[in-house]
């Protein structure tokens, strides 16, 4: 029985080994403080985007880099702005451990595309938007847009987004500027589990390899 011990603590923690996911969860491309992209890892892995860049409809490789957000964890939403990352955190009360990359220049349009890539240029992610829900995707100017479904997150399918509204699902709320969104966080991000959650496993996953030994010496 001890023999299992091993195997039981692999299959608990396999779910943490699995492939990251990357999406866009949420953008503004006009309003407030400064239009914005937000990014989330909805894998449960970490992932680095060294060598990761944005682009919007001309579809290129490198334009905006966002090697600055380093080790993006499970579950962590990070920003892209043209403004500066100060001013948007304090614009949207966020804190500093927001990641947030200021000064993109390729700005968005009323309709355009978001385009994201990996390291070796891959594409991550693509969504492409009108300028109103009839031409394909919610008119974002002063409010956000977010997928109205998780379906819809990774499927290029704007007119399935919807407007955020104040207290809405993503839990979305006016800045000092007056836009409406919620930043930096995203409803479809599963909770991390708590480094207590993982010793309350491995002492559970020790006392059933106790019992065991007992057993054996019993027999």
């Amino acid at each position: 029985m001890n023999k299992l011990l091993p195997l039981l603590l692999a299959a608990a923690l396999a779910p943490q080994a699995a492939q990251a996911n990357v999406n866009i969860t949420e953008w503004m491309y006009s309003g407030g403080s400064g239009e914005f992209v937000e990014f989330t890892n909805l894998g449960n892995s970490a992932v680095d985007f060294t060598g990761w860049s944005y682009d919007d409809d001309s579809r290129l490789v490198g334009v905006f880099d966002l090697s600055a957000f380093g080790i993006v964890g499970a579950g962590e939403s990070v920003i892209i702005t043209e403004i500066d990352a100060d001013t948007f955190r304090l614009d949207w009360g966020l804190s500093a451990s927001v990641k947030v990359l200021g000064g993109y220049t390729n700005n968005l349009g009323r309709a355009d595309e978001i385009n994201l890539f990996d390291a070796s240029g891959n594409l991550v992610d693509r969504l492409t938007y009108g300028d109103n829900a009839a031409a394909g995707g919610p008119r974002t100017q002063n409010a956000s847009g977010y997928a109205g479904s998780f379906a819809a997150l990774g499927a290029n399918t704007a007119t399935a987004w919807v407007l955020s509204s104040v207290g809405d699902v993503e839990g979305s709320y006016m800045s000092l500027s007056g836009a409406i969104g919620s930043p930096g966080v995203t409803s479809f991000a599963a909770p991390v589990p708590e480094p207590e959650t993982y010793a309350m496993l491995l002492a559970g996953l020790g006392l059933v390899g106790a019992v065991a030994r007992r057993r054996n010496k019993q027999a």
